[in-house]
């Protein structure tokens, strides 16, 4: 049956809630209490296959695990193929940590936001060849032809002139 938590003076802190603060809390209700081994064992497990895969498991989230069989939710299916690929070692890594995992199963459903960013190059041209782009602006033939050419080369050669890229 579900007993409310009475709030009082006592039990309001104002220092930031940890993780310490967080299980004292669950251990003073029963029935929060008994789901404490099953977190802890979740997160040790989570713990041992982010140290076995490190660059996969920074994605890649535990949905279940009974009966030997490992559920794991991946952002993405490219992730997925190549999580798939390194199963066999994730199950040996696992086995030496005392996790007997008879099989894997992949799930493809956005658990966290993935922030993959590839980073973006800053290109520099050297004052040369924006004086090239430059000249090259001035000397074209003013036809309707070249007209959006001439101006995309005048509006770079400024922009790299100002120093904004």
């Amino acid at each position: 049956m579900f007993r409310p938590m009475r709030f009082n003076s006592s039990n309001l802190s104002l220092k930031r809630p940890t993780a310490v603060g967080a299980t004292d809390f669950l251990r003073r209700d029963d029935k929060m209490a008994a789901l404490l081994p099953a977190i802890e064992r979740m997160a040790s497990l989570q713990r041992d296959c982010a140290a076995a895969l490190p660059a996969m498991f920074q994605y890649v989230e535990i949905l279940s695990f009974e009966e030997g069989q490992l559920v794991l939710a991946t952002p993405n299916a490219a992730l997925a193929a190549k999580l798939k690929q390194q199963v066999p070692k994730l199950q040996d890594t696992l086995a030496r940590r005392g996790w007997q995992v008879e099989g894997v199963k992949l799930r493809v459903q956005m658990v966290k936001a993935a922030e993959i960013k590839e980073q973006m190059r800053a290109l520099s041209l050297p004052e040369a060849a924006v004086a090239a782009f430059d000249e090259l602006g001035h000397t074209l033939e003013q036809t309707s032809q070249n007209a959006g050419l001439i101006e995309a080369l005048q509006r770079m050669v400024a922009r790299r002139r100002q120093g904004g890229g």
